[in-house]
């Protein structure tokens, strides 16, 4: 189930859109100023969101700018202003598309799904063999890069192919001994804190760039997987 974020401040219309976004298969979040959303947004892993322009504290504007500095996450504008530059504005801060008010609900719920089709789509063609993109995370095998929201981090070899080896297998749990196996082989004389020491400096990269929709997550006492809010194929 994917969670939605509803940023509305017009109740009638944020309850309406709650109730057809759960009959939709949507697990919806409801925020009712600009604070409210950023808070939910940065709390819980949010795969899809309907921003209202006008809110209290943040207008839509700026809460789709401070959501592109870390996630790529699908966001629809919605408002009642149909002055063209408004709605470019929007776009150009990385709304992948608006509705104007009024609307019908039936209108917004085949927007959503025709935006998550394509990501999923987009999101398939882009992968090659030695290349992985998740959210704000990219991997190459090609030269050995790891970007999360466009910066570089500096991994090591070995790291980098700890990072691909569990992003590649999203919320699969990997025990410590099939991590050293896969990446290590069966006749590497090392020992389980190997695998600790590489997580700890692979987290400690990672960490210094914001990526709120995945993470590396220990099982305790099993091992670590590669945790995101849903699991695409």
């Amino acid at each position: 189930m994917l969670n939605i974020l509803i940023a509305e401040d017009n109740k009638q219309i944020a309850d309406i859109l709650s109730e057809y976004t759960k009959k939709e298969g949507f697990m919806p979040f409801v925020a009712t100023d600009g604070q409210e959303t950023l808070d939910i947004f940065y709390k819980n892993q949010i795969d899809f969101i309907l921003l209202d322009v006008t809110m209290p504290k943040l207008d839509g504007f700026t809460i789709c700018q401070q959501i592109r500095k870390t996630s790529n996450v699908p966001i629809v504008m919605i408002t009642a202003r149909k002055k063209e530059y408004e709605r470019i504005t929007g776009l150009n801060l990385g709304a992948d598309d608006y509705i104007v008010k009024p609307f019908s609900m039936a209108e917004a719920m085949a927007r959503v799904q025709a935006i998550l089709r394509r990501k999923t789509e987009t999101s398939k063609k882009s992968q090659s063999v030695n290349q992985f993109y998740y959210d704000n995370l990219r991997i190459s095998l090609d030269n050995y890069t790891v970007s999360i929201n466009g910066q570089p981090i500096e991994l090591c070899k070995k790291d980098i192919e700890l990072l691909w080896l569990l992003a590649t297998n999203q919320n699969k749990i990997f025990t410590r001994e099939n991590l050293l196996d896969s990446l290590w082989g069966h006749t590497f004389s090392g020992y389980d804190r190997t695998v600790d020491t590489h997580i700890k400096r692979l987290r400690a990269k990672i960490n210094e760039v914001k990526h709120p929709n995945w993470q590396i997550v220990t099982i305790r006492g099993v091992g670590y997987k590669f945790e995101v809010s849903s699991h695409e194929e």
